[in-house]
């Protein structure tokens, strides 16, 4: 899964945080970060931890200690982690979502290979729905929006589209 990760962090930083200066870059790579790790192997290791997505956190945090614009720029990472975490259903599975506290993995199927096929399609498509509805909030088809989103990894919010009228 793919879109639906990218879709639903989106949409949940844009309304939870509401800051303009917010890059989503990294966010965008840590919301499929754990199941790049863990799919191949089809099974939930570190990457689907909440240990480990905490630990990003805080790690983030202490390193960038009054250095603003690349806190800014990082925090993308660990939110993404942790939102991977809720829109996957990890927190499931005690044994992967409380690694290490909880003891070794055991044989935990990545949540995403779990669910039937026609459920991730569906929400594979919702996330579609949801990037679609960015691209036209944010109207990345304008090349000087899309290429702002490229050198900073941020959206400017103009409102929803205009709607045309009737053509004369």
């Amino acid at each position: 899964m793919f879109f639906w990760f990218i879709g639903t962090a989106l949409v949940t930083v844009w309304y939870v945080f509401t800051d303009p200066r917010f890059d989503y870059r990294l966010l965008f790579v840590g919301t499929v970060l754990p199941d790049l790790v863990d799919v191949p192997g089809g099974q939930a290791r570190w990457a689907h931890s909440l240990t480990v997505a905490v630990g990003t956190l805080a790690l983030v945090m202490l390193v960038t200690a009054g250095r603003k614009p690349i806190r800014r720029l990082l925090l993308g990472l660990p939110i993404g982690l942790l939102l991977h975490l809720v829109f996957d259903g990890a927190f499931a599975s005690t044994k992967v979502f409380w690694w290490p506290f909880s003891g070794s993995w055991g044989d935990v199927q990545v949540p995403s290979l779990e669910r039937p096929l026609w459920l991730n399609a569906l929400m594979e498509l919702a996330g579609v729905a949801m990037l679609w509805w960015a691209y036209r909030r944010f109207h990345l088809a304008d090349p000087a929006r899309r290429a702002q989103f490229v050198r900073q990894g941020t959206f400017t919010d103009i409102g929803p589209t205009p709607t045309r009228g009737p053509r004369v």
